[in-house]
């Protein structure tokens, strides 16, 4: 909108009355608002953020940092007021003149402020240099904080930059130009529908703000998304095990059973046929099997890792090895289930057990030294505060882990998405992986507690053993032939520490493969797009930053070369099976009961 057609709206008597009449609406949807959250449950507070003992070591350094050596924190302090002046002079000038010079071409580009008001505006203009120059010295301010430990100092780098992300101008309406232009175009309206999104969205949550990625009428579990022919042959409390209907006349003697992250649904590999892992897996000639697991409610309280192992991994090992009649499967991990395979082939070496032939991992940490982006919340009080949390209801709800992962990329997940959808209205997009990311899993709270403590902030599996069913578990214990893959971008799972556990894995026939790309593209990367390449590098005895500089890069997806390593290991062509046996008959078609349970159920 340009400024004429601005004031031409600003001027009209017809519009300025239906302005405030849709405003009156704004305030009765506002006084819905409150009554929803009068009556929000809410979290613990440990939640949002840190204990105030890091802040208090944090300003005791900055203090006495400025007591040793005052003349530099004056320099800091003058040069923020010096920019600051400088930015008030500059919009000075632009009002004066009514236009405002170039922004200087070092400083980058930021979708955020990508309206051209916010160089041609002297009010929007001062506003947003402003900001940046507030974010830049909090930036540098949290710098030369001394003497706080590694762990403290990402810590307080992490939380000051939520700070700064949540300031931003853009998330408030009187500051952001767009919502303000689209709140005079139509009159108010796109208010109105923002309000009724935040409205729907608490709604949704009991209370708690979950933004909603995706329009989830654009979507149906088993009619446009998971649609991969196949029966389910197997159910437990824990889980249902499907059977894909075979694509080729032959296949493959030894199955595979496939084994996704129970954070989400399984699928994420079958969202339509273009990107399905699962479809071209079963045209390659093989007979699958995809565990889904149950998205549990309080009845689940005392589900540890032992029944994920039990009920989940070693059952459906052991019905695939039963409807197919044969000794053994390959085994395939995603994310934390791959974490909760290794666990499980180590207990299979102690047991003696020789069910799997071959493992491949999908973006699955084992060894947890290095903490990553993840740094910040897996500390003792975030780890207290979900262990009271969990409480007595014994789960912990979805959006504590979605609420995580999304603020790790917060402009993108969060703030973004709630400027579209609650200040300008806008429905979200029809987009499939959205709506996955949006159809989250309650986790059980033993099994929380066990991974978060025991594997997460005690890297036991890699350090001195974790315990499971009376036996101590090694990474060295994982001895058959393994494929890892990892992906480049991924900040879930980051590469190199997923190396680093393979590393210590005690197989010789072992095989690590780089996707370019995140947690998600990277695996969900089907040749026909040829869009994403990968790195190969078979000695595994380098450094991980010595292996990615040996690595060969290869154009396209993995997915063709990962098969050809499997094939190997998948014995001979036997006639195509159908889904189930005598004794194990098609319960009910794919995508199957559990799936389509969501975590408010």
């Amino acid at each position: 909108m340009t400024t004429s057609e601005t004031l031409d709206l600003v001027n009209s008597p017809e519009h300025i009355e239906r302005l405030k009449e849709n405003m009156e609406k704004v305030d009765q949807l506002s006084k819905k608002l409150v009554e929803i959250m009068a009556t929000r449950k809410g979290h613990h507070p440990g939640l949002d953020g840190p204990n105030q003992e890091l802040f208090a070591r944090a300003a005791s350094s900055y203090w006495a940092e400025m007591l040793q050596n005052p003349a530099k924190m004056m320099e800091q302090q003058v040069e923020y007021w010096g920019k600051s002046v400088l930015n008030f002079a500059e919009a000075q000038q632009a009002l004066a003149a009514q236009t405002v010079a170039e922004a200087p071409a070092a400083k980058p580009a930021d979708r955020r402020f990508g309206n051209p008001m916010w160089e041609q505006n002297p009010y929007f203009h001062f506003i947003k240099q402003q900001y940046l120059t507030n974010a830049e010295t909090i930036r540098a301010a949290v710098d030369e904080v001394g003497d706080l430990d590694p762990i403290d100092r990402h810590r307080l780098s992490y939380f000051s930059d939520q700070i700064i992300n949540m300031m931003a101008p853009t998330n408030f309406l009187p500051t952001n130009p767009d919502a303000l232009e689209k709140a005079l175009e139509t009159e108010g309206q796109s208010l109105i529908d923002g309000l009724q999104n935040l409205v729907s969205d608490l709604e949704a949550n009991n209370g708690e703000l979950v933004v909603r990625l995706a329009d989830e009428s654009a979507f149906e579990i088993g009619s446009n998304i998971a649609t991969s022919p196949g029966e389910v042959v197997y159910r437990n409390r824990m889980m249902e095990l499907i059977q894909y209907r075979p694509a080729t006349e032959t296949v493959h003697e030894i199955p595979i059973v496939l084994f996704p992250p129970w954070i989400n649904k399984f699928y994420i590999l079958d969202l339509k046929a273009q990107n399905s892992l699962i479809k071209w897996v079963t045209e390659q000639g093989y007979t699958l099997f995809v565990v889904s697991w149950i998205n549990p409610n309080g009845d689940y309280a005392d589900v540890g890792m032992e029944e994920y192992v039990e009920e989940g991994f070693l059952t459906a090992i052991n019905k695939a090895k039963e409807i197919c009649k044969v000794k053994q499967v390959n085994a395939i991990g995603y994310c934390i289930a791959g974490t909760t395979l290794s666990l499980t082939l180590a207990l299979m070496k102690k047991r003696g057990d020789k069910s799997v032939k071959s493992a491949t991992l999908f973006t699955a940490l084992t060894d947890f030294s290095d903490q990553g982006d993840f740094t910040p919340f897996l500390q003792n009080d975030f780890v207290d505060a979900i262990v009271e949390e969990i409480g007595e209801d014994g789960i912990l709800p979805s959006y504590i882990m979605a609420r995580t992962f999304s603020y790790l990329r917060a402009n993108d997940l969060v703030y973004g998405p709630a400027i579209r959808s609650y200040m300008m209205g806008e429905t979200p997009p029809a987009f499939d992986l959205l709506y996955w990311n949006g159809d989250g899993a309650n986790l059980p709270g033993k099994m929380a507690v066990q991974y978060l403590r025991g594997l997460c902030q005690g890297n036991q599996f890699a350090d001195g053993g974790f315990e499971l069913f009376g036996e101590t578990l090694h990474l060295k214990d994982v001895d058959i032939p393994l494929t890892a893959i990892t992906c480049e971008t991924d900040h879930i799972a980051p590469w190199h520490n997923c190396y680093m556990g393979v590393q210590q894995m005690g197989g010789r026939s072992k095989q690590f493969i780089v996707s370019q790309s995140g947690h998600i593209a990277g695996i969900v990367n089907p040749p026909s797009r040829n869009k994403y390449g990968h790195y190969t590098n078979d000695d595994l005895k380098l450094s991980a930053e010595d292996w990615m500089k040996g690595a060969t890069f290869n154009d396209g997806s993995w997915w063709p070369r990962w098969e050809g390593w499997l094939k190997k290991r998948s014995g001979k062509q036997v006639a195509a099976r159908e889904p189930g046996d005598s004794n194990n008959p098609p319960l009910e078609a794919a995508p199957g009961q559990y799936v389509r349970i969501r975590a408010n159920d």
